[in-house]
């Protein structure tokens, strides 16, 4: 119960804050909080994404953020014709519109931002 309670903030990074802001805000529609010299805030549906400035970064090779969504097809065609590539990996069985059928029965698509944080949309079936 220690913060089960308290508001989460999500944590990513990015080489340059100007490029960021026009992705997670035109690209994906998320609300610039602010920007200073250590970080870009954004506000994603309640929940803080803060991206930590740095000179340097090396994505993760996992999911780093992801969205739980109602129209998952939809939302991935709005990627796409917004002009966001999805990750299409070899070894996991995705359908031509780049969906993957987890065992539990969600669908789920990945995508890069443009410091290469690998971001993802997923449908969880219905209760």
């Amino acid at each position: 119960m220690l913060l089960a309670d308290e508001q989460l903030v999500a944590f990513a990074a990015t080489t340059d804050g100007a490029r960021s802001i026009a992705f997670y805000t035109k690209v994906l529609g998320l609300t610039l909080r602010y920007e200073d010299d250590f970080a870009v805030s954004l506000e994603a549906n309640g929940i803080e994404l803060r991206l930590q400035k740095l000179t340097e970064f090396t994505p993760h090779p996992f999911t780093a953020l992801g969205w739980q969504v109602g129209d998952i097809k939809t939302i991935v065609r709005k990627l796409v014709r917004r002009g966001v590539p999805l990750e299409m990996y070899p070894w996991m069985e995705q359908d031509e519109a780049g969906l993957w059928r987890a065992p539990g029965g969600a669908l789920v698509a990945w995508f890069k931002d443009p410091d290469g944080n690998l971001l993802s949309v997923a449908q969880y079936p219905a209760d």
